[in-house]
């Protein structure tokens, strides 16, 4: 390959075509239990995602109710990979075999966010969501000065690995993957850049500028004890109770059962065997869809 301009450009765009068909990855996880909110700054106060009044009938004046003053930052961090490619192995023709690692590259970026999301997850026994509990916690202050405030719990403890039940049919689901600044590819092929002159090599990257963080905790139940019938049913039960600060039913109904490998076999055998093992039937046949994923011990 002669080395100039207009051939590293066109270089370029193979690299690119490549990076995008990565980048269009089928199977990605993150959209099951998070919702992609943009973000135009380096960090995005939400203020509480579940406060919205009860319709009432309309009689007299509207009450108006107020939202929360209390707020939530994200904020957005900045993520890259760069791969240095020897501007001999262009002049040798072999800029063929970086095909596949520029789509490997795409790849990445897509799975980035289940990364960051799944990373989140688990920790969330331990990270403050909206009302300053944890957001897997068993005393979520709910109500107000009518009804009285009373503890809720969307979660079980125990020693195991963590599973999670969520409803993902609200227009938010239980976390946010923001968005500031989408993956991209650039280049450094200038023949006056430091890096080309010192080290003779040309250097390609993807940037992005995202964060994760926790959205609405009615919408999500997380269990660190055994994954079996008796504790599912009780997550079941408690996330079918949630209720509003005014009392009234939720009406939260979990879609998605989330684990990770090691409750992968518990998890078939409790939602996909029609019968027990003693044929009876089984009454959380197909109740959720069980959803395994890889970043989850």
């Amino acid at each position: 390959m002669l080395i100039n301009a207009s051939n590293l450009a066109t270089l370029f765009v193979s690299l690119q075509a490549s990076f995008n068909i990565g980048l269009g990855v089928d199977q990605t996880f993150w959209q099951h239990i998070a919702t992609e909110m943009p973000s135009s700054t380096s960090s995005n106060l939400y203020t509480d995602l579940s406060e919205f009044p009860d319709l009432r009938e309309w009689l007299g004046d509207r009450q108006v109710k107020g939202l929360s003053a209390k707020g939530y930052e994200i904020v957005n961090k900045k993520y890259e990979a760069t791969v240095g490619v020897p501007r001999d192995k262009l002049e040798d023709d072999q800029y063929g075999i970086y095909g596949k690692k520029f789509e490997t590259m795409g790849n990445s970026a897509a799975r980035h966010p289940d990364q960051l999301v799944y990373g989140l997850l688990p920790n969330g026994f331990t990270s403050v969501g909206f009302d300053n509990q944890n957001f897997f916690d068993t005393d979520h202050p709910v109500g107000n000065e009518e009804t009285g405030i009373s503890s809720v719990s969307n979660m079980q403890a125990g020693a195991s690995a963590p599973w999670f039940l969520i409803d993902d049919s609200r227009p938010i689901k239980p976390m946010i993957f923001q968005k500031r600044k989408d993956y991209k590819l650039t280049s450094m092929t200038r023949e006056d850049s430091d890096n080309v002159f010192m080290r003779d090599e040309y250097l390609y990257g993807v940037d992005a500028r995202v964060a994760a963080g926790f959205a609405i905790w009615q919408l999500s139940f997380a269990s660190k004890a055994t994954l079996d019938e008796a504790n599912f049913d009780a997550a079941m039960d408690a996330m079918g109770g949630f209720k509003s600060d005014n009392g009234n039913p939720l009406g939260v109904t979990p879609k998605k059962l989330i684990v990770g490998t090691s409750n992968r076999a518990a998890a078939k055998k409790l939602i996909n065997n029609m019968r027990k093992a003693n044929g009876e039937d089984n009454h959380n046949y197909q109740a959720v869809e069980v959803v395994v994923v890889p970043w989850l011990a």
